[in-house]
């Protein structure tokens, strides 16, 4: 695969998070959320202060056909910005997407969700 079309992949991903993100947080602005640009260092979805509030975690988007979860991980956790949890949401062609964080992070998170809400507004998760 060409470099550029590598790029162009990942430029999606992000684009498709950083949308889903403004989609799900109405209360931002769309420069409250945005896509860094392929090449930059850093993290791919740069959060302004008031969207950190709302959305705590450093980002790092991969879509590739093959990862190394151990590197990417290692990546996100290079670029974690002070007060954030490092993020990975990777893809491949023709996968659904998917978010990978720290055991303990998840933990936090479920601890303190209704699920209850989450499954009534989920109807495809399958129920028995």
């Amino acid at each position: 695969m060409k470099s550029s079309s590598a790029k162009g992949k990942g430029r999606r991903l992000q684009q498709e998070v950083r949308d889903l993100l403004l989609e799900t947080f109405k209360s931002l602005e769309p420069d409250d959320v945005r896509s860094t640009g392929m090449g930059q260092s850093g993290v791919d979805i740069q959060l302004s202060p008031a969207a950190k509030k709302q959305i705590p975690f450093s980002i790092e988007c991969k879509n590739q056909e093959g990862i190394s979860i151990w590197a990417c991980m290692a990546q996100a956790e290079k670029n974690v910005l002070p007060k954030t949890f490092p993020t990975l949401v990777f893809k491949r062609n023709r996968s659904k997407t998917y978010a990978c964080l720290e055991l303990e992070t998840f933990i936090k998170i479920i601890k303190n969700t209704d699920f209850s809400k989450v499954i009534e507004e989920n109807p495809d998760i399958e129920q028995k």
